[in-house]
């Protein structure tokens, strides 16, 4: 009888899951963006704040400085990602980061910075 029950709490859990994460992957948006850097430093930081757990996921590459950003577009936008990336001095096609906070970035890190927009 108990293997019995435990067999059933094992179904449960597992159909529970499976249909949770399909209800969260019909929500689920996937962009390639180009967000500037330089080294392995760069990417720590990128990515860590461009991830967040359960809502979005970011992964930077150091040769093509692209990132892959996947989110839940239910719970946030890329582009208050790409603001995440930014606030902590990377720049990407929409959005500069404050100057200050590029200019703290260690020296290895200070990419060659497209031009300011001026509106």
């Amino acid at each position: 009888m108990k293997t019995f029950i435990k067999s059933v709490v094992v179904i449960f859990i597992t159909l529970f899951t499976s249909n949770l994460s399909t209800a969260q992957s019909k929500n689920l948006k996937t962009v390639d963006v180009k967000v500037y850097g330089n080294c392995g430093m760069c990417k720590k930081t990128i990515e860590k704040a461009g991830n967040i757990k359960g809502i979005s996921k970011t992964e930077w590459s150091t040769e093509t400085s692209m990132a892959k950003i996947t989110i839940d577009s239910i719970k946030i936008s890329v582009d208050e990602v790409l603001q995440r990336i930014a606030a902590v001095g990377y720049d990407s096609d929409k959005f500069r980061a404050p100057d200050a906070v590029y200019d703290n970035l260690h020296g290895c890190c200070q990419y060659d910075r497209p031009a300011k927009k001026e509106y």
